[in-house]
């Protein structure tokens, strides 16, 4: 038996990963200008320039991929949330950064369409409430901990409000308005006065 040398293995990793990133990438501009009822998988590989045996290959399926994308998606808005606050913060600003950063990160184009709209009508309200329990909604549950408050039951109606606050950005409301409405709510939770 020959070793297969690890710049081969090395270039089949690289290439799964171009693989699955152009469907990614394909697929999440449908979903977003088309919606996920309206995408089908040969769109997404006419757009990624990929043959429906390679998506077949790397997702199951058409909901598979979607996941996938919802996750990418998820998994950066968490990514911004932390960049924004810095471990050493202190918990109650970094709770008021992170919702900042929270609201920033779901201004990009098709996001909030993606992870509030067609996440729960496609994938359902169970498996979007894990993945943003596994995310966005893990760190605000770790600041409120942090700050001091049992996130049992606050954390969740947080959640809620930030994504109602992301909803209403989207659809036209003027955006600082809406995060400061966000600031006083969190400032509330934290017992800090007006400010």
């Amino acid at each position: 038996m020959f070793a297969r040398s690890p710049n081969v293995a090395r270039t089949n990793r690289e290439r799964t990963e171009t693989t699955r990133q152009a469907l990614t990438e394909a697929a999440r501009a449908l979903f977003v200008s088309r919606g996920y009822a309206e995408t089908s998988t040969p769109d997404v590989c006419a757009a990624a320039g990929i043959t429906r045996g390679a998506l077949y290959h790397h997702f199951a399926d058409k909901r598979d991929l979607f996941r996938h994308v919802l996750a990418e998606e998820a998994a950066a808005v968490a990514a911004d949330i932390e960049a924004a606050t810095p471990a050493g913060q202190d918990a109650a600003e970094a709770l008021l950064d992170g919702a900042q950063a929270y609201l920033q990160a779901m201004t990009v184009p098709g996001r909030t369409r993606l992870l509030l709209v067609e996440g729960p009508a496609v994938l359902g309200l169970r498996e979007m409430l894990a993945l943003d329990e596994a995310n966005a909604a893990r760190t605000l549950r770790e600041g409120l901990e942090a700050a001091g408050i049992d996130a049992g039951g606050v954390a969740p109606l947080l959640s809620a409000a930030f994504d109602r606050a992301a909803l209403e950005i989207e659809a036209g409301a003027n955006a600082g308005q809406v995060r400061d409405a966000m600031l006083w709510l969190l400032r509330r939770v934290l017992g800090q006065a007006e400010g």
